[in-house]
């Protein structure tokens, strides 16, 4: 009896905890004191219809998250931003997931934002209104990423073909990029006059450090797959190109990371991020907090009895 009994007491002392952890995680970075008007800008974006983001849950813990516009090489449009933030609450839900894979439909992963939508926005009847919708979109693209980079899966983007402008922001809100031969990941938006805006940036910064995230953004390179390696943007060249046979060597790097329970799978990317985005005190506190979460859990008692430290 004692075992169903341990684990009962662990999962009413956890529950609390956890329901902390998850309410940090879902915090927006803007609201209404900031001057961002989430209703309004949806509102906008549902008026530039077209493509869709699909999400699809293996039973392996893996979900796959495909952005299907071809036609646009993927561009997102105005009710795709709105579909990512729906697919990243559904992942944000997801109790058995442990990895995410993104990658894009017709071998190309994505060219950024559907430049009719911007261009209609930023054609509005007054400058001020066109540059609050412009900004909306931007905070509004920066809270959906950065909840789809605090997810606590292992995410990678799967680069195929061009990643270029805010596609490229896209890889860098993922633990891993993987590329395939041929592709490239490109920051164009100095060409269009502009900056990054879905939080691409400051994510670079913290992925090739300052000195290359400011050469990748000024000087606008193709950065191809020997180049991302050499800079620490991507983790490893893919053998293929094609579409389904890049996906399952994808998925079977990701499985390296993914084995075993999804609550210690989880609990390990929320220390990393803590770490990541924390000063350190807190940091160390919210790894107390989720090292709480799995002490005496099923995945330790049981490692527990079946292999003792010490031989």
């Amino acid at each position: 009896l004692f075992p169903e009994m341990a684990i009962s007491l662990w999962k009413n002392l956890v529950q609390t905890t956890k329901g902390r952890i998850l309410q940090q995680r879902r915090v927006s970075l803007y609201n209404g004191a900031h001057g961002y008007e989430e209703e309004l800008i949806k509102k906008k974006l549902q008026q530039f219809a077209g493509g869709s983001i699909n999400l699809s849950k293996e039973d392996n813990g893996i979900a796959i998250l495909t952005l299907n516009n071809p036609k646009l090489m993927n561009a997102f449009t105005g009710t795709m931003m709105l579909e990512l933030q729906e697919r990243v609450t559904e992942l944000e839900n997801w109790k058995d997931g442990k990895g995410l894979i993104i990658y894009g439909a017709g071998n190309t992963f994505c060219s950024g934002s559907d430049l009719n939508a911007v261009k209609a926005i930023s054609n509005s009847q007054a400058s001020s209104d066109t540059n609050k919708d412009g900004m909306n979109m931007c905070m509004f693209m920066q809270n959906t990423l950065t909840r789809l980079t605090r997810l606590p899966l292992i995410s990678v983007a799967l680069v195929q073909g061009k990643a270029v402008g805010g596609g490229a922001e896209l890889t860098t809100a993922c633990d891993f990029r993987l590329m395939t031969p041929g592709s490239e990941i490109r920051f164009v938006h100095k060409h269009m006059g502009l900056v990054p805006g879905w939080g691409g940036a400051a994510r670079l910064v913290r992925i090739v450090g300052s000195g290359v995230a400011l050469r990748l953004l000024s000087g606008a390179a193709r950065v191809d797959p020997e180049t991302a390696l050499r800079l620490g943007l991507s983790e490893e060249t893919l053998s293929s190109s094609d579409g389904t046979r890049a996906l399952e060597e994808a998925c079977a790097w990701l499985s390296l990371y993914t084995e075993g329970p999804a609550g210690v799978i989880q609990a390990v990317k929320k220390v990393v991020t803590a770490g990541r985005e924390l000063p350190l005190e807190a940091a160390l506190r919210t790894e107390k907090d989720v090292f709480g979460t799995v002490w005496g859990g099923p995945a330790n008692l049981q490692a527990l009895v079946k292999k003792p430290k010490h031989k």
